[in-house]
């Protein structure tokens, strides 16, 4: 599979070549968002891990122009920016997945398997059962009625749907919705989860949040 990269930190840039190559991937680097948007545009990469800092052209303005012209190539974007705002900002735009640096090469490469793992059809919306996510628009239905969400409960829900079927800790929901790297605040997620379940559970014979007790929750249409 052939994956581009488009970062202009020489360290980090050589960490994910040297990475990826390790792991079997063909790379090809871009230095700045302009070469980066030529490549994407002549060659049909399997997937694109986009910088947001670029100089030329923003990775933001890449992402914007690449869906714009249609594309559908899975990308992962990364960015220095921290604030749930930012995450939102850069999915809105189109980006599938969205890490913040600092990062562990082994998330990363996690998070790439994952992309490429999910048929295309699954990128822009996300479904259990009779609950959608639709990602493009920002809207969430369960059973073709309208769910409205706050930013933060969108934000765990999508991060729940990307990973359903299987259960995510409180602290892998915490550094994904909030970046807080720490177990604090993990009681947090509890009152998310609660929140959620008020409006995707309630009123619905069979629930989707299921409880895995002393590690964390699972999104299913399974019955736990």
């Amino acid at each position: 599979m052939r994956i581009l990269v488009i970062e202009d930190e020489p360290k980090v840039a050589r960490t994910l070549v040297k990475g990826l190559e390790a792991d079997h991937f063909a790379v090809d680097l871009a230095g700045d968002g302009e070469e980066g948007l030529q490549l994407a545009t002549e060659i049909d990469y399997d997937g694109i891990i986009l910088d947001w800092n670029l100089p030329k052209l923003d990775g933001l303005t890449v992402l914007r122009k690449l869906r714009k012209s249609g594309s559908n190539m899975r990308i992962l974007l990364l960015s220095a920016r921290k604030d749930v705002s930012d995450r939102v900002c850069g999915l809105q735009a189109g980006a599938d997945d969205y890490l913040v640096k600092p990062f562990s090469f082994e998330e990363l490469l996690a998070r790439v398997h994952a992309l490429l793992r999910r048929p295309q059809e699954l990128l822009d919306k996300l479904s259990v059962e009779d609950l959608e996510l639709d990602r493009m628009r920002h809207m969430v239905t369960r059973g073709g009625k309208p769910i409205n969400l706050t930013q933060r409960e969108y934000a765990v829900l999508e991060y729940l749907m990307r990973n359903a079927g299987r259960t995510v800790t409180r602290t892998m929901v915490v550094e994904h919705v909030w970046n807080l790297g720490f177990e604090g605040l993990t009681n947090i997620v509890d009152v998310y989860i609660n929140y959620l379940r008020a409006k995707i559970d309630h009123g619905y014979e069979k629930p989707l949040i299921h409880t895995a007790r002393g590690v964390g929750y699972m999104l299913s249409s399974a019955s736990q």
